[in-house]
């Protein structure tokens, strides 16, 4: 599933491409991906809107209008794409945004998990109140952490990716930056000392900027917005590396499974 840094880069492309260009027409091959109202009142609803900024909260690309948003969650396989005349049509296709300079935003999403839905305002505002912390911003602070984590029995990994307290970092990011951070993913979050605290908020910090500094990590479906992959994948320190050396200390990455997720860590590295 993207993460921070996949939907990231994304919508840094959408900002340079999009901003000013109308929608002519909309079509809605699977109306599944529709939330909110039914396909007709979608694209009738976007037919003649203009972009203004492109924006992100969290995992959601923010397609700010003239009138409202589209709000689009990649899900798990999703991908949107800015294709120009002449361009091949992606395979699985699930709304087509044709734009009056000939262009088309296309979403496509092979197992359909992801999501568009239209939100004026005042509703994203209200949606958007369920949402955790940014962990790029100000205020995800050392302090921030002890004092949010300090009842909670559970894993710090599992603690970190919970979106109503941490918003972008999914299970690639999560075990990346307890590796850099030297914290095991099993420990409990209230366990972590002042000085722990610290050091996972510089790892996830450096981590998600490091990610969006190579456009993401592409290990299957990920594509930025013009359809290229990710360059951070030969960057992963654990992710995906079980039974291979540590390359820190040598010793073999172990994978554990934690909330049905599987965690990557060093043994040695991480006490």
């Amino acid at each position: 599933m993207p993460e921070l840094p996949e939907v990231e880069t994304i919508v840094r492309d959408l900002a340079r491409q999009l901003p000013g260009a109308e929608i002519r027409d909309v079509e809605v091959a699977y109306p599944d991906l529709v939330q909110g109202e039914g396909a007709g009142d979608f694209a009738r609803g976007l037919r003649g809107a203009a972009f203004r900024q492109v924006t992100r909260r969290a995992k959601n690309i923010l397609l700010h209008l003239d009138r409202g948003l589209l709000v689009v969650n990649l899900g798990m396989t999703g991908r949107l794409l800015v294709r120009r005349p002449g361009d091949p049509a992606p395979s699985h296709l699930g709304v087509r945004i044709r734009l009056a300079d000939g262009r088309e935003l296309d979403y496509h999403d092979v197992r359909r998990f992801g999501c568009l839905q239209r939100y004026t305002d005042e509703g994203w505002a209200r949606r958007e109140e369920a949402l955790g912390i940014e962990p790029l911003s100000d205020d995800f602070t050392p302090a921030w952490l002890a004092e949010a984590s300090r009842k909670s029995r559970v894993a710090v990994k599992t603690w970190l990716m919970d979106q109503r307290r941490v918003v972008g970092v999914g299970n690639i990011y999560a075990s990346e930056a307890l590796f850099r951070a030297k914290i095991d993913p099993r420990r409990p979050a209230h366990s972590l000392r002042p000085e722990e605290s610290a050091r996972l908020v510089g790892a996830v910090r450096e981590v998600l900027r490091e990610a969006i500094e190579f456009r993401g990590t592409t290990l299957l479906d990920y594509r930025d917005a013009s359809g290229e992959r990710g360059e951070f994948a030969g960057r992963l320190r654990v992710y995906g590396r079980e039974g291979e050396p540590c390359r820190t200390c040598g010793n073999p990455v172990e994978r554990i499974v934690q909330g049905g997720r599987s965690t990557f860590y060093c043994p040695h590295c991480q006490r």
